[in-house]
C-alpha cells in the first residue's frame, strides 16, 4: 500500500507499552487506570456495545457448498497470515467478523473463488489496521496462487467499508477472555485454561457465523468447556453468578454455545488424527490480477456500484 493511503487508513491506536511495542499476545482486560473506572464497569460497558450493534438479529449468512469451502479456505490463509506477520488473534477473528458480515451483505458469484481469496485479504489489513500498532505494506499480505495489486486490495477495502457502513470497531471474544477466566476459574493469566480457550475460540470461529453469537457468549462458553467438558446447565448457571453482569447472558443460549463447541472441536480432533494433508481450493497457476485486467471486466468486478446503498444485496462478480 501507498505509505499516504496507508496512514491514512491507519486507525490511531493507543499502544499497551511506549514505543509502540505491544505487552503480549493475550492482552488483558483493561484495568481502571486505563480507563478510570472498574473492570466490572468496563466488561457492562462491552456487553451494551455488543448488545447496541446487534449480535444474533441483524446478520443472515447462508452459504452454498462451494461457498462454505472458499470461507474455510480464506480463514486458514488468514490464521496462516496472522501467524506469519505475527498479529494477535484478535486481528484474525475481527477479519473473520468482517468477512462474515460483507458475505450476509454481498452475494459472490458462483466458483469466483479469486474473489474470496481478495476480499480475504482486505478484511485482515482493514482488521491490521484495527488491532495492531504496526502494520505492514500490502505487498507483505502473501498468497501462493493470487497476486493481487495494491490499488485492487485498496479497492476492495473501500468496498469492505461501505458495504459494512464502516462500523469496523467491533467487540470480539478476547475483549472478555482474561476477566472471564479470572471470574469463572478463579486464576489469572496467562494459564492453561487460557490456551485451551484460545484453541476453543479459533476452532469455533471456522465452523460458524461470527454474527449469530454475541462474543461475550463465545467468550463465556470457551471459557466454562476448557474449565469442564462435562458441565451441566445447573452447573453453569452456578458459575456465571460470579460475573456481575449475568443478568445480561441468557443460560440456555451460553450451554448450547457450549455443546456446539465441543462438538466442533471433537470433530477437528478426530480429523486431526487421520493427518489428512492440508488441500488447497485453488490448484491453478498463480495469477496476477492488476487493476487494469479488472478494468478490462469492469461490469463482472465493480468496487463503486451503489456504495451508498451497502445492504443492496448486489453482487461481487
Amino acid at each position: 500500500m501507498d505509505d499516504d493511503l496507508s496512514s491514512s487508513l491507519l486507525c490511531q491506536e493507543t499502544c499497551l507499552k511506549e514505543g509502540g511495542e505491544q505487552e503480549d499476545e493475550y492482552p488483558l482486560v483493561h484495568s481502571q487506570q486505563d480507563f478510570g473506572f472498574s473492570e466490572d464497569e468496563h466488561v457492562a460497558v462491552l456487553i451494551e456495545r455488543e448488545i447496541a450493534f446487534g449480535f444474533k438479529k441483524d446478520e443472515t449468512l447462508v452459504l452454498g457448498d462451494w461457498l462454505k469451502r472458499a470461507r474455510m479456505d480464506a480463514i486458514n490463509w488468514i490464521i496462516k497470515t496472522r501467524a506469519t506477520l505475527g498479529f494477535r488473534f484478535e486481528t484474525a477473528y475481527l477479519s473473520v467478523t468482517y468477512l462474515d458480515r460483507f458475505l450476509s451483505r454481498r452475494s459472490i458469484d458462483s466458483e469466483k473463488f479469486w474473489a474470496i481469496r481478495l476480499l480475504s485479504v482486505a478484511c485482515l489489513t482493514l482488521a491490521a489496521k484495527m488491532e495492531e500498532c504496526n502494520v505492514p505494506g500490502l505487498s507483505e499480505f502473501k498468497m501462493e496462487d493470487y497476486s493481487f495489486e495494491g490499488k485492487v486490495i485498496q479497492k476492495m477495502e473501500l468496498l469492505v467499508l461501505t458495504t459494512l457502513d464502516w462500523k469496523m470497531g467491533l467487540i470480539t471474544p478476547f475483549d472478555f477472555l482474561s476477566y472471564f477466566i479470572r471470574k469463572l476459574s478463579n486464576q489469572s493469566t496467562p494459564s492453561p485454561i487460557f490456551s485451551k480457550t484460545m484453541q476453543l475460540i479459533l476452532t469455533t470461529m471456522k465452523e460458524i457465523n461470527l454474527m449469530d453469537h454475541k462474543p461475550s457468549n463465545i467468550a463465556a462458553a470457551a471459557t466454562l468447556l476448557a474449565m469442564d467438558q462435562q458441565l451441566t446447565l445447573e452447573a453453569l448457571e452456578l458459575k456465571m453468578t460470579s460475573i456481575p453482569q449475568h443478568r445480561f447472558f441468557e443460560s440456555n443460549d451460553v450451554f448450547e454455545l457450549c455443546n456446539l463447541i465441543q462438538r466442533l472441536y471433537e470433530e477437528k480432533t478426530k480429523r486431526d488424527k487421520l493427518h489428512t494433508p492440508d488441500s488447497s481450493l485453488i490448484r491453478s497457476r498463480s495469477i496476477d490480477i492488476t487493476e487494469s485486467s479488472l478494468m478490462a471486466k469492469r461490469r463482472r468486478l465493480t468496487f463503486s456500484d451503489d456504495e451508498e446503498g451497502s445492504s443492496d444485496g448486489k453482487g461481487l462478480p
